[in-house]
């Protein structure tokens, strides 16, 4: 368990060396407590060394809110994170804390004092609370002691400053064992979702996800192996393991079993947890470890990491027991609606009157308590729509907070320098990361407020009390947890952003919905393409049974309020279709428009970027900026390697590559960045095929191209670029019609087809075998646009020896 915050010294410096840290006012359990009316004050800090030797000390601080406070020394110079001053015996060194706010609020900062002896390290810690009124407000009684902070570490050992207190446990959510039978969960699962059997349908579904989880790290389960001691982590060798392998062992606990054998056969069971993989290393940490390992024989069990999991089930529990029936499944009956009436400040919308509906239902909430939402298909400004809502709200309605969430780190972000660009005081936003995240995965245009732990400084969760100041709240689905935890107050919302809603499974989707939504006063908005990639689910059945539907795609596939309706359309009460597509070329945006959008999207890209490449020397039509090259190659796979990769697409690509960026190919047209290349195969090994001839092909080599961004589907969902160069891999040779039509797997998939073929602005290549595509309706239809357009070349019918020709075959 975490200590309390009165217990720092203790804690940080446990042999209770004579340094001292203090202040005027004077700290009281570690916090520095102050009441201001003034705009500025000065906290003074002295540092005294009572022992007999020298003590080396540095001081790093933690703003919650950034440009507040300064720590100056007394003769003014501001005092850096990078200096290191001594401290002889007896000697003492003051600082001086600097508060400047125009701004009445509550203010904290984090001072770490780190000092070190050449027998020891340790710290003393320091909370600086600032409560600065002004003349029209009066400082309230203190109804109760503030809680104490916590200091914490997560299960990989990093230490944070926890001030968010659980108030809300966090059960086990163990797998039953009725469900380790599949065929009577099967039947258990054959019925539709309903209100009824919402949350035990769910949580059916969340355990067979595990179990399948859990049931692809078993196979790594080793038995009889050495490790070997890097530094405090212990080396596990594993031969073979191969990426995909290293992204599932990566999150996962270990159970490290040691058997003795002296005299008495006894088993010793070490917990830990996967530090990082490295090639066929699997480095681990354990939380406690033999004296000396050389020479013993080790069981190696790898365990799926749960907690996402079990936060998924509480949500499920929590829309049940505060009966959000009619958010999650609203009645027909609240179709007779009426819109209200609302008035716009000046928008950023401009003409596009899809966008200005949604924003003007939004304010109006004329969907509530029933979920908004806003069809965005590719390039159509979902985002920004959500963006331009919100700034209206805050402009508008001054009594509302709004919180953002959106399924990974990336997006969030994203969606926190778009709202940081449109907002006048960004001083109003906050950003409450997970301790989990990386500092160095996190967008570079961060200029919003955030807990992210930098420099040394430790991450802090900061207190309800001090997250309440903030009107708007973004973080990612996951972490929107701890608020839940936190028992932050039902209702303080009155709004729920959720974008990419699509991407996400509906028990991620709930958790701020379940925890935090008072349905009486509270718009849920849910922004994604139910048409585009959903969440990656691992068990097929739970797949099959609904697991892999997002919350939107259920709502405007089975509830008439969300369902387009012949001649009418969307009821705009609930659901906005934005149609103007601002990113492709209109040729590059007809196949996907016909087959996913009803033909209802508009092309209204800028000529200038989307007509870049209308007259590039490869075109075999000018003007028609798109290419299916038909190649007749074959498929391989690697020894003990599931996935599939096909080298003459790769010599293919590699040509056009050289076409789009060598400097001496005449070609070459366009000046093109590599970063504006996007480079899109269906499978891993492909993928990591082109990586490797971007490397060592001999022209390659000279260019800089680790910027182009090469993936699989799921990497470019939400992603445009200039340039796309699409490799499809899937082989005719040897297979039989019969085989095409069963093999073609992820080829096959409408979500992957449509995100793959809308990510390009200006130029659309497609590599394949159309032999090998030709069985399947879209890929027909694309291939047969292209022979029709004079888009197409490559391989000729007569070379496929089949009664086949793409510019006359069927749509």
């Amino acid at each position: 368990m975490a200590k309390l915050f009165h217990r720092y010294r203790a804690q940080l410096n446990p042999n209770g060396y004579p340094v001292t840290v203090t202040s005027e006012p004077a700290s009281k359990e570690e916090k520095i407590s102050l009441t201001v009316h003034e705009k500025r004050t000065v906290v003074p800090i002295t540092v005294k060394n009572s022992g007999g030797i020298a003590v080396d000390f540095s001081l790093q601080v933690s703003d919650l809110v950034r440009n507040i406070f300064t720590v100056r020394h007394c003769h003014g110079g501001v005092f850096s994170s990078a200096e290191k001053h001594t401290l002889k015996p007896g000697k003492s060194f003051k600082v001086e804390v600097h508060f400047d706010s125009d701004h009445a609020g509550f203010y904290e900062q984090l001072l770490v004092f780190k000092f070190e002896t050449h027998l020891e390290e340790f710290e003393i810690m320091r909370l600086l609370e600032v409560e600065h009124l002004t003349s029209v407000r009066v400082k309230p009684k203190p109804k109760m002691d503030p809680e104490p902070a916590q200091k914490e570490e997560d299960r990989r050992g990093r230490k944070y400053i926890n001030l968010l207190k659980i108030r809300v446990p966090l059960k086990g959510y163990a797998i039953p064992k009725r469900v380790r039978n599949s065929r009577s969960v099967v039947r258990e699962l054959q019925t539709d979702t309903t209100w009824e059997n919402y949350a035990q349908r769910f949580q059916l579904l969340l355990h067979l996800e595990e179990l399948q989880l859990q049931k692809e790290v078993d196979i790594y389960f080793q038995d009889s192996v050495t490790l070997l001691q890097h530094g405090s982590l212990f080396v596990l060798q594993i031969p073979g393991l191969s990426k995909d392998s290293s992204l599932k062992l990566s999150e996962c606990d270990v159970l490290v079993h040691l058997f003795w054998q002296t005299g008495i056969d006894r088993t010793e069971t070490f917990k830990g947890y996967v530090q990082y993989v490295k090639a066929e290393q699997v480095f681990l940490s354990l939380f406690k470890w033999p004296i000396q390992i050389e020479d013993l024989e080790f069981k190696v069990k790898f365990v799926v990491e749960r907690l996402t999991l079990r936060v998924q089930h509480r949500a499920l529990e929590q829309a049940k027991k505060l009966d959000l029936s009619q958010v999650l499944f609203p009645p027909s009956t609240f179709s007779s609606r009426t819109p209200l009436p609302c008035s716009l400040q000046a928008n950023s919308q401009g003409s596009n009157p899809e966008q200005r509906r949604a924003v003007e239902h939004i304010l109006a909430t004329t969907a509530k308590p029933a979920p908004y939402l806003v069809f965005g298909p590719p390039g159509t400004g979902k985002t920004s729509t959500l963006v331009e809502a919100i700034y209206q709200i805050v402009t508008t309605k001054a009594s509302c907070n709004i919180l953002v969430c959106a399924p990974s780190n990336s997006a969030t972000d994203h969606l926190c320098v778009k709202i940081s660009e449109r907002i006048d005081d960004i001083r109003i936003m906050y950003r409450l990361y997970a301790v989990s995240c990386d500092p160095k995965k996190v967008t570079k245009e961060r200029k919003f407020l955030s807990n992210l732990g930098e420099n040394s400084v430790p991450y802090v969760l900061p207190s309800v009390r001090m997250l309440k100041r903030y009107r708007i709240m973004v973080t990612t689905l996951q972490t929107a947890a701890r608020l839940v935890a936190g028992r932050f107050p039902v209702g303080f919302y009155s709004y729920i952003f959720v974008d990419e809603a699509g991407q996400a499974k509906e028990t991620e989707c709930i958790i701020p919905i379940a925890g935090l939504m008072k349905q009486e006063t509270c718009q849920v908005v849910l922004a994604g393409d139910p048409n585009q990639l959903g969440p990656i689910i691992n068990s097929p059945i739970a797949d099959k049974c609904g697991l892999g539907v997002s919350l939107l795609e259920r709502l405007m596939r089975t509830n008439d309020l969300y369902m387009a309706h012949e001649g009418h359309g969307f009821n705009s009460c609930f659901v906005t279709k934005l149609l103007r597509n601002y990113r492709s070329h209109p040729a590059i945006l007809k196949i996907p428009n016909e087959l996913f959008y009803r033909g209802e999207l508009q092309p209204y890209a800028a000529k200038e970027k989307c007509n870049s490449y209308c007259n590039w020397e490869l075109l075999p039509k000018k003007g028609f900026p798109l290419i299916f090259h038909g190649v007749a190659g074959i498929e391989e796979r690697d020894p003990g390697c599931a996935s599939i990769y096909n080298m003459a697409e790769v010599e293919v690509l590699k040509e056009y590559l050289k076409a789009l960026v060598a400097p001496d190919c005449e070609a070459r047209v366009n000046q093109i960045e590599p970063n504006e290349i996007g480079i899109i195969a269906p499978y891993r090994k492909q993928v990591e095929k082109i990586q490797e001839a971007l490397l060592t092909d001999e022209k390659l080599q000279k260019i800089n191209l680790k910027n182009v961004l090469v993936g699989t589907v799921e990497k470019f969902q939400g992603k445009e670029s200039q340039v796309i160069i699409v490799s499809t891999v899937r082989s005719h040779r040897k297979m039989t019609e019969k085989d095409q039509r069963f093999t073609l797997g992820f080829i096959r998939n409408e979500k992957r087809f449509n995100v793959a073929m809308t990510r390009a602005q200006a130029l659309l290549i497609v590599v394949g075998d159309p032999r090998a595509l030709r069985t399947d309706l879209m890929w027909n239809k694309f291939i047969h646009y292209c022979c029709r357009e004079g888009g197409y070349r490559g391989i000729r019918v007569s070379d496929a020896e089949e009664d086949y020709s793409p510019s006359v075959g069927e749509e």
